[in-house]
């Protein structure tokens, strides 16, 4: 378990990581992309791109937040997109986007517990997740759900921040996470722990090989990783 600035002995990391996530989440989006400096969208369009060819009818965005990994999916058009998140205030922020971009009849949201989801197995044929895994309170479980829900042949993308080591990348990466991004999210977001949580959790998460070895467990075959701007970031893709 990564311990969050909420932990308490009688909070689950899900319980933690629900209660952050709707405390940001009017500000969330706004301080993503500032924070990434906008380079967060072209990543999302990158993992996009690898499934055009596979054209997927039925595709599932888990942790989705914000639905920002759903709505870029549209390009795909496929028949439907459900995204599902633990933190009902993150989402509300996402339907409102939807809304907005009149995607309501392709795009669903719905609360939804990675590690329990409510679909049957062999269900849909593309699964994403974007910076979303890190904050599993089992990484594996949520792994062998997504594993369970996805249909044979189809593909699952996790897209999350990695630790670059090429100097001077690496330096830069790390003064910038632990020193300016909790800075401005403390003037911004009026929850300076969810800007302190970010870099902890990145900073003890399992990278490159030592995810695709998780995800070979969960079940997915022909895995790869696809690092992504020197390093900063990383697509893990695998197949069922």
């Amino acid at each position: 378990m990564i311990v969050t600035p909420y932990h308490h002995q009688d909070k689950s990391k899900k319980q933690e990581v629900e209660l952050m996530f709707n405390n940001i989440a009017p500000r969330y989006d706004f301080l993503n992309h500032l924070l990434s400096m906008g380079i967060d969208k072209g990543w999302r369009r990158k993992a996009i791109r690898m499934l055009e060819k596979e054209s997927p009818k039925k595709i599932l965005d888990v942790a989705t937040g914000t639905g920002d990994f759903a709505i870029a999916a549209r390009t795909l058009r496929p028949e439907s997109i459900t995204g599902i998140d633990i933190a009902e205030r993150m989402l509300d922020e996402g339907r409102k986007k939807i809304m907005s971009l009149g995607l309501e009849k392709m795009i669903i949201l719905t609360k939804g517990d990675s590690e329990q989801m409510p679909f049957p197995d062999n269900t849909f044929d593309a699964i994403t997740v974007g910076f979303g895994v890190r904050n599993f309170e089992n990484l594996e479980k949520g792994l062998r759900e997504m594993f369970r829900v996805l249909k044979p042949g189809g593909t699952s993308l996790v897209l999350e921040f990695s630790n670059p080591t090429a100097f001077p990348v690496k330096q830069l990466y790390h003064f910038y996470f632990n020193s300016v991004l909790p800075l401005i999210g403390r003037m911004v977001s009026r929850d300076p722990a969810a800007y302190t949580y970010l870099p902890e959790s990145v900073k003890v998460f399992p990278t490159g090989e030592k995810f695709l070895e998780i995800y070979n467990r969960a079940g997915f075959m022909q895995t790869a990783c696809i690092p992504l701007t020197f390093g900063i970031a990383s697509i893990y893709k695998g197949k069922k």
